[in-house]
């Protein structure tokens, strides 16, 4: 791909570190740069210029030496190319003596003697190595002036424009789309109770070490949901779990009797609520709870044999417990049950309960605080309250989005919002572990505005094999456009 820029309508020209009459220094402004290009050719940049010298008047004991200089665009990075030196008349003599007497430096310039008065063009060509930076730079001419006895007479920069400018490809996505109603808002909250029991005993004891406090929260939740008027309770389900100590028959026999002594103890606090609301079930031992008690704590001696076991047990459950006893030392099995098992001896509660529609106002006002009792289209009309691309719309969708992970709707949206407002290291944030294949396409066109390339064409390969048709197109469309840096 060979990319040019030819004739710059506007020189800038930038004059520095003079130390002597502007007069005397000021040459550039009076140099043309004409038929300019600068092309990328495999691995060169190759730069072509016709610099006119017709209206340059040389002071007869000067040198201008130009250096055409690439200049990456944030100007941290630069590569001067071959100079070009013009000397005045009596400047060229002392330059051709120099050479004769074989004192002149070996810089490979071009030199050339200026006739005052006369038209003289200098056809210009150099080439370099390419380096990513010059892409979106520009070349400039620096000039550096010397007079007689080699003082320095000042310095100056002609601008002459971009070069390798960098095209950002029209990628495809998918569009906007409008949020479904929800005819009934359907919500639910999962807590847990971790009471403590006696030895063997199912019975809930509320003055028992901290079961008080643990009881408060689940009075607290409930109370909460059913004095809310937005919300109507629709049920409440709760499940009882236990720890792998003693046989699994008898520990589901337990999950059994303390799950349901649980709701009775809760239930009779309730007497107004249907007595159809309430459920329980219950499901023994907890080996996943266990799993992930173990991987919280790294520290654990013999942590992946610990998981392997876990992982590995299926049918017996017992013969599982008795080879995490058998580990060596018997210390990994006293941590195991004193630090882990505890947690595992619990009741989860979940309160269902259907929540009104809302109006906008009343929404704006939610959206901040219980964004969960809003559905995707009611956040949706918020956010488009606020103006489609403005900051409150994109914090809005992000909210949406952060509230519904599971939804593709409000994924779509809120990585579209981010997107075409330059957010792209958001948009990688939110759309990070998805499968869909029309948000992968999304994530490489973020990662591709983000100029990580790599990661763009694998998200586009992901998108194709997830059956995103456009996303083949857009990894086409980027590798044309990075061909550039190649």
């Amino acid at each position: 791909m060979n990319i040019s820029l030819l004739k710059p309508l506007f020189i800038t020209l930038v004059l520095a570190g003079s130390t002597t009459a502007v007069a005397q220094t000021s040459y550039l402004e009076s140099v043309r740069v004409e038929n300019r290009a600068v092309e990328k050719a495999g691995k060169e940049v190759r730069v072509s210029m016709d610099i006119n010298l017709d209206g340059l008047d040389m002071h007869k004991q000067h040198t201008l030496r130009l250096v055409p200089t690439l200049v990456s665009a944030d100007g941290t990075q630069d590569l001067p190319l071959q100079p070009v030196e013009i000397n005045g008349k009596i400047r060229n003599k002392v330059v051709e003596r120099r050479i004769a007497l074989g004192k002149a430096s070996d810089d490979e310039s071009i030199r050339l003697r200026r006739t005052n008065g006369k038209p003289q063009t200098v056809h210009y060509e150099a080439a370099a190595p390419f380096r990513r930076w010059m892409v979106d730079g520009r070349l400039e001419l620096r000039a550096d002036v010397t007079g007689c006895a080699d003082c320095r007479e000042g310095s100056e920069r002609l601008l002459t424009g971009t070069v390798l400018p960098y095209t950002e490809p029209t990628f495809l996505l998918s569009p906007f789309e409008q949020p479904a109603e929800e005819t009934v808002k359907r919500r639910s909250e999962v807590r847990t109770a971790r009471l403590q029991y006696r030895q063997d005993s199912h019975n809930v004891l509320s003055r028992y070490k901290n079961n008080r406090a643990e009881l408060d929260k689940v009075f607290a939740s409930i109370d909460a949901a059913k004095s809310d008027p937005d919300l109507t309770i629709t049920g409440i389900y709760i499940t009882g779990y236990a720890s792998p100590e003693a046989s699994a028959a008898y520990n589901l026999s337990l999950s059994e009797r303390r799950a349901r002594r649980f709701m009775e103890y809760v239930q009779r606090a309730y007497p107004d609520l249907d007595p159809a609301l309430w459920h329980v079930s219950w499901k023994g031992e907890d080996w996943e709870g266990l799993r992930q008690e173990v991987e919280k704590r790294p520290g654990l001696l013999k942590q992946d044999e610990v998981l392997r076991i876990i992982d590995q047990c299926s049918g017996d459950p017992d013969a599982c417990e008795e080879r995490i006893k058998a580990l060596v030392p018997p210390e990994i099995y006293q941590r195991v049950l004193n630090e882990m098992y505890g947690p595992l001896r619990r009741n989860e509660y979940r309160i269902e309960y259907n929540v009104r529609h809302f109006d906008l106002k009343e929404a704006q006002e939610l959206v901040r605080t219980r964004p969960d009792l809003l559905s995707v289209a009611e956040i949706q009309k918020v956010a488009d309250s606020y103006g489609t691309g403005s900051p409150a719309y994109i914090e809005t969708l992000q909210v949406a989005a952060r509230t519904y992970p599971d939804n593709r709707t409000a994924q779509n949206n809120c990585a579209l919002a981010l997107i075409e407002a330059q957010e792209y290291t958001a948009a990688i944030a939110l759309l990070k572990g998805t499968t869909d294949g029309a948000l992968l396409n999304f994530l490489g066109v973020a990662y591709a505005k983000a100029h990580q390339y790599d990661e763009a064409k694998d998200a586009f390969n992901r998108a194709k094999e997830a059956g995103y048709a456009p996303a083949k197109d857009n990894l086409q469309r980027m590798e044309e456009a990075i061909a550039l840096f190649n």
